[in-house]
């Protein structure tokens, strides 16, 4: 029952993924939402690749399609039925037809050259994948880069090597980073503000986002965030781990092919980043 469950979850991945990106690229909102989740259903067959090219298709097209219906003079309710409709059925019937072959083989190489890459040397692709994380996010490319490589290990395997590092080098460094401004921090205000970061990450695995004020108040944090996130990483692939991002802390190690060596680089990311952030902080406290 769980696993027909998890594959359903897993299927239904390239809807998700066309319904978001197709919102963001045609600025459209729920028109967005319908022509990315109409273009999903119809690229199921092409896997996460095939959903990332209906949504880059549907966003395309819904913005230019609102553009002229509106030029056109329709009226407002006929315009976002034919724009989510129409660009939704395009793109979506153009990635079934002639796409989805395509986009399997091009997900089967990419898995290939990760699950390589792994295999000839884990310690440092774990590495430069956590030295590179914290960039990615930070340079606004990891929903568009990192989550679709992630989602396209989960599609295969129900884990991912990427999704380990996502874990232990922005989960439980963005947590760490928040827990040492809660127990040593530069002012009561600080404190205040670590306080809902660290309860939505140990709760939900996510809104990494929450320790910026912090990182960006101070190069120290900021660079020991990424070493951390480095130093995380290099664990994760000496036990060629594989995790799922974005569930409770407590349960994420439970999701990994190795619950042990998950749990060390857990630990590792956080207790480097608690030690960096706390020395920062006194450092600056000191000087005040």
């Amino acid at each position: 029952m769980m696993e027909d469950i998890f594959d359903l979850l897993i299927t239904s991945l390239p809807v998700v993924i066309s319904a978001i990106a197709a919102k963001q690229i045609s600025e459209l909102d729920e028109v967005g939402i319908v022509a990315g989740v109409i273009a999903g259903l119809l690229s199921t067959e092409g896997g996460i690749v095939g959903g990332l090219i209906a949504r880059i298709l549907a966003g395309i097209l819904a913005h230019y399609i609102f553009q002229r219906t509106v030029e056109w003079n329709f009226p407002m309710t006929t315009v976002n039925i034919v724009t989510g409709g129409i660009s939704g059925l395009i793109s979506g019937v153009f990635v079934y037809l002639l796409i989805a072959p395509l986009a399997l083989q091009l997900a089967n190489q990419i898995r290939w050259v990760i699950d390589t890459t792994i295999d000839i040397n884990p310690i440092l692709a774990g590495l430069l994948a956590g030295l590179l994380i914290w960039p990615t996010i930070l340079m606004g490319i990891y929903h568009a880069a990192i989550l679709p490589i992630i989602l396209l290990e989960i599609e295969t395997t129900g884990n991912s090597f990427i999704g380990a590092i996502d874990v232990v080098g922005l989960g439980m460094v963005a947590m760490s980073i928040n827990l040492a401004n809660i127990i040593f921090p530069r002012t009561k205000g600080e404190r205040a503000l670590a306080w809902p970061g660290f309860l939505v990450l140990f709760g939900f695995g996510t809104y990494v986002e929450s320790a910026y004020p912090f990182m960006f108040s101070s190069r120290v944090v900021f660079g020991g965030a990424i070493l951390s996130a480095g130093l995380a990483g290099t664990f994760v692939g000496l036990f060629k781990a594989r995790g799922v991002g974005y569930v409770p802390t407590l349960v994420q190690p439970f999701l990994s092919n190795n619950i042990i060596g998950f749990i060390i680089s857990m630990i590792v990311g956080l207790i480097a980043a608690f030690i960096i952030t706390v020395t920062a902080n006194k450092k600056i406290k000191q000087k005040e």
